[in-house]
């Protein structure tokens, strides 16, 4: 197969074409590099009618058997790791580093993933009656993914949904469904037909997913607006659903660190991935007895960091993937400038081809400022400086987002009791961005419905049920039938 072109849906393990497409955009020239099919209702319904045939056979599996075959996902990827890293960078900008940790990442999780399974529990085992719940697949999962991430994200959702003994149907981000499309064209024939069906589309495409009445499940990540409009949508059949939203995540940087060892991290934390990254820090608290020094130390790392095309090796953040997040981000930094905040680096978009954004920091803005306020998903960042614990537990847990979180500090415990006192279901200590296909992941408030990952995350994709067994009553009947 050729990865650079030729990009088709996945429906009953069948290519397929439409007559509308869509262009794909390469964000850091802005040249049109693809189009993929456009898909349309009528075959929507074919690959939930696809995926719904498919679902008996598949269900019926011994968990053994399906674990193997999401391996075999991971295995595939694998073997063609260095095509998807290329294609991935095309599509979403990503520089090589990034585009390594998702692919890989992709992989680590179909063989992690493969490995879980949820026990049975016997509630009651006596000698006249057991009575014991189990999990059992619920029929037909949608899945919908964003361009952040567009591989990666893919796989948190097929492969527990997979070895939970459902069949889905996946519909990428219209951004970047390269990558997507492509994963669909090899697994062809290394799963059985019908299992996994890949539609691209546009905004209607996912209207009509969360719509379906086929459709037994959403799992869905991106925006909160988004979400909302999903949660409303798939209340017509009372879907089960999965909401990873927005986050506008505090880091709250402890006076005793080590300024100049924290900063480097502290950078990554909030700009990895140019800051396209829910779990990003995206507002950075930092104590008033150290915050000029960090302030210096951050802005002096930053300027190291080279910001360019994905695809060039010295390049180490990518442009901003579409054209309608950057606009939202000349509109922060413009409102930004309008209300007089003091920039420490960056503000300044390049006039040239291409959605690149300067890394920028911002000088302690008020709390009521857009920058502060609103979730920017790019490298803009603002200083926020505290005085105490009260405070700054008080300021960060002043939104309506509750992703995630972290604090930094060498006195651990101290920092425990400011982290358990964060509305966030996530919170990293020294640390960020450390997940794993074992570590339940989900969050509060605005920031979604559901969990992902771990057995956690498998069980969202199951149904209880629950087995009571008289054995008294059978006992009777076999004695009166001799």
């Amino acid at each position: 197969m050729d990865f650079f072109k030729d990009y088709t849906l996945t429906i009953d393990g069948q290519a397929a074409t439409s007559a509308a497409t869509l262009e794909v955009i390469n964000p850091a020239n802005e040249q049109v590099i693809a189009r993929v099919p456009d898909a349309s209702r009528e075959q929507l319904d074919a690959a939930v009618a696809a995926a719904k045939r498919a679902f008996p056979a598949w269900s019926a599996l011994p968990l053994a058997e399906r674990q193997r075959y999401v391996a075999r996902i991971g295995d595939a990827i694998e073997r063609h790791a260095e095509d998807f890293m290329k294609l991935l960078t095309l599509e979403q900008g990503k520089a090589r580093q990034g585009a390594e940790w998702e692919i890989g990442g992709a992989a680590i999780w179909c063989h992690e993933i493969a490995k879980q399974e949820l026990p049975l529990h016997v509630v009651e085992d006596s000698g006249t009656r057991r009575v014991e719940t189990r999990r059992v697949p619920l029929g037909v999962v949608g899945g919908i993914t964003p361009w952040n991430f567009p591989v990666l994200l893919a796989i948190w959702k097929i492969a527990p949904a997979l070895v939970a003994g459902n069949t889905m149907v996946l519909k990428p981000s219209p951004y970047t469904p390269l990558t997507t499309l492509k994963l669909g064209e090899l697994l062809r024939g290394v799963l059985p037909d019908g299992v996994l069906n890949i539609v691209s589309g546009g905004n209607e495409l996912g209207a009509w997913i969360t719509a379906h009445p086929d459709i037994a499940k959403v799992s869905f990540t991106g925006s909160t607006a988004t979400g909302r409009k999903i949660m409303e949508s798939a209340s017509g059949n009372l879907k089960r659903i999965t909401l990873e939203l927005g986050g506008n995540d505090p880091a709250i940087v402890l006076p005793d660190v080590d300024v100049e060892e924290v900063a480097e991290k502290l950078f990554w934390a909030s700009f990895q991935n140019s800051a396209q990254f829910c779990v990003a820090a995206k507002r950075l608290y930092v104590h008033e007895d150290i915050y000029d020094d960090l302030a210096k130390a951050l802005v002096a790392y930053a300027k190291t960091v080279q910001v360019g095309d994905g695809a060039l090796p010295q390049t180490q953040l990518g442009p901003i993937q579409n054209r309608m997040q950057f606009e939202k981000l000349k509109n922060l930094l413009a409102d930004a400038k309008a209300n007089k905040l003091r920039f420490l680096l960056g503000g300044d978009i390049p006039d040239q081809p291409g959605y690149l954004v300067p890394i920028t920091l911002i000088d302690n803005p008020p709390d009521d400022s857009r920058v502060v306020r609103e979730e920017a998903f790019g490298p803009v960042l603002p200083l926020l400086k505290f005085k105490d614990v009260d405070e700054v537990v008080a300021r960060a847990n002043d939104t309506e987002y509750g992703l995630a979180a972290s604090v930094w500090s060498r006195d651990v415990e101290a920092a425990r009791q400011v982290a358990e006192r964060i509305d966030a279901g996530t919170v990293w200590i020294n640390e960020i961005h450390t997940f794993s296909p074992h570590v339940a992941f989900g969050g509060r408030k605005q920031s979604g419905i559901g969990i992902e990952n771990a057995l956690e995350g498998l069980a969202e994709y199951t149904a209880v049920q629950t087995l009571a067994i008289n054995r008294a009553q059978a006992s009777d009947a076999g004695r009166k039938a001799a």
